[in-house]
């Protein structure tokens, strides 16, 4: 949904209208040192019939032009070579600029197959003004191998069009509308249809369609085209969705020498680290989360979270979490021609509170201390989602009462096998995921079992214990709450079983079922 536009707000569009093109000749020049010079197309299956979707500079000088049918274009320029279009392998491409160009701001948007938006308010004195961001950013990409232009505007409908319809540059307020509406109709983007009556009407730019009352292009056109007509005049502002969520704080540098070894890197990453802790420290809180992004001068950005048990303001701390994670990459951290800016960020921070230090803390606490650092270690190395606790959940049903979560950071209950002091435990070391059912023979109904078959083998009980019994939690409503009798019992061979019995006898079910959960050790 569009809002009004808001006051101050600049958004830079970025129009890449020979991205397939530019791809496919930067991956021809990273694999060969002498690429094919030959007019380029790129051809797609359209209704059935092959048409050019994108032409080179050198296909439009021999006449060849987007849109036109294969066989045609090949009468034009015999010499025509052609690429099967790849959608995927364009928004890869599309989604790599996009990484890279958060080294100007954190809000990135798509904007369409071929476009990216910037939300660049208040960002542009880092570069020394927008006009020279806009530079910047279309100089890199230049040297890249992408062919951008690049506008600025204080709508993002407005600043699409001008990426589109015009050689970009920055549009400042108060001649926006003016230089949008010399515009041709198409930069509205409304359908063929909509476009085609609007000419047959004899309005061929916006300032034209402006022009007319909103009710009568409505009424002849309907209310998108209106929708589009605000946003491209700067109206209405459309929001651009981030790609990435923006985080609460972050540091960088920027080097006029790229650096060129992972060592320095990782030094600067450090101080970066000093540097965000003591912003952090003014406003009481920590890292609880922490990512760094290695921007190249190629336009490769390499990014790596991290994640900690507990809050912290520790620079060194995050730089051991770093070299974990990055010394578990499959592929190493590659400066390539060397990174030109390196990032720290937390996406996640909380309150710290000093610690008060205490010279009697018992082993329990520098224990608990030096397994959340091995934790995070741990995590750092092997992936967040692969180190592991058992967390207690509010179940009664024994193979319900724990779950498996992330072993850093959570609040949450860690659970216990159930064993009083001085007694044997009270759970198996195994519990079956689910119980398997056994045929038992038992003295009186709802008596232990003095035998029982399970998975074709006969076990005579030599002890038995119990019953514990277990009701199921009342709230349930997917299945009938029986109550399950559980008893310890060993074989004359002295092997430890758990089972069950589901159902108390007659008050609940006429013929209770067993059931073998789980193996003593």
């Amino acid at each position: 949904m569009s809002a009004p536009a808001t006051p101050g707000r600049r958004i830079l569009a970025i129009a890449l209208p020979s991205l397939a093109i530019d791809r496919i000749r930067r991956r021809e020049r990273s694999r060969s040192a002498a690429p094919d010079d030959r007019p380029l197309g790129v051809v797609s299956n359209v209704r059935g019939l092959l048409r050019l979707t994108a032409v080179d500079a050198r296909a439009v000088a021999a006449g060849c032009q987007a849109g036109a049918a294969l066989g045609e274009a090949r009468g034009i320029c015999p010499e025509l070579r052609v690429e099967p279009a790849d959608e995927h392998g364009d928004a890869s491409a599309l989604d790599a600029i996009a990484d890279w160009c958060d080294r100007y701001t954190p809000l990135v948007g798509l904007d369409g197959p071929a476009g990216l938006a910037l939300d660049v308010t208040g960002c542009a004195h880092f570069f020394g003004g927008e006009k020279a961001l806009a530079d910047d950013l279309v100089t890199r990409l230049a040297a890249q191998g992408f062919c951008a232009r690049v506008a600025v505007a204080g709508t993002m409908g407005t600043a699409r069009a001008l990426a589109w319809f015009t050689p970009g540059g920055v549009a400042a307020l108060g001649e926006e509308a003016a230089r949008v509406g010399e515009l041709p109709i198409g930069a509205l983007r409304i359908p063929d249809d909509a476009r085609l009556g609007l000419t047959r009407a004899g309005l061929r730019t916006v300032a034209a369609v402006a022009a007319r009352g909103r009710t009568e292009l409505a009424a002849r056109f309907g209310a998108s085209l209106v929708t589009r007509l605000d946003e491209t005049l700067g109206t209405i502002d459309p929001p651009i969705s981030p790609r990435r969520p923006a985080p609460s704080r972050m540091v960088e540098r920027r080097f006029a020498e790229p650096l060129a070894q992972t060592e320095a890197a990782l030094a600067v990453l450090r101080a970066l680290g000093l540097s965000l802790g003591r912003r952090l420290e003014l406003s009481g809180e920590g890292i609880r989360r922490a990512e760094a992004a290695f921007f190249r001068t190629d336009g490769g950005v390499a990014r790596i979270a991290i994640g900690l048990g507990a809050p912290t303001r520790d620079p060194d701390l995050l730089l051991r979490l770093f070299r974990e994670r990055i010394d578990a990459l499959a592929d190493p951290l590659d400066p390539g021609f060397g990174f030109d800016m390196i990032r720290l960020s937390a996406p996640e921070a909380e309150p710290l509170l000093p610690e008060e230090r205490d010279f009697r803390a018992d082993e329990r606490e520098i224990a608990a201390r030096d397994l959340d650092e091995l934790v995070d270690r741990l995590s750092a190395r092997e992936g967040r989602g692969r180190v592991l606790r058992a967390f207690a959940r509010d179940a009664h049903r024994p193979e319900a009462e724990a779950e498996l979560s992330s072993a850093q950071g959570s609040r949450a209950v860690v659970w216990a096998p159930l064993r009083p002091e001085g007694e044997p435990p009270r759970r198996p070391l195994r519990l079956f995921a689910r119980p398997e059912a056994v045929d038992v023979l038992a003295e009186v109904p709802d008596g232990p079992p003095i035998r029982f078959v399970w998975r074709r083998a006969v076990h005579r009980v030599a002890r038995a214990e119990g019953p514990e019994r277990v009701a199921l939690e009342w709230w349930r409503v997917d299945e009938a709450p029986l109550t399950r009798d559980y008893f310890r019992v060993e074989d004359e061979a002295g092997a430890r079983f758990w089972l069950f019995r589901d159902g108390l006898f007659v008050r609940e079910v006429r013929h209770p079922r067993w059931y073998l959960h789980g193996l003593f050790a």
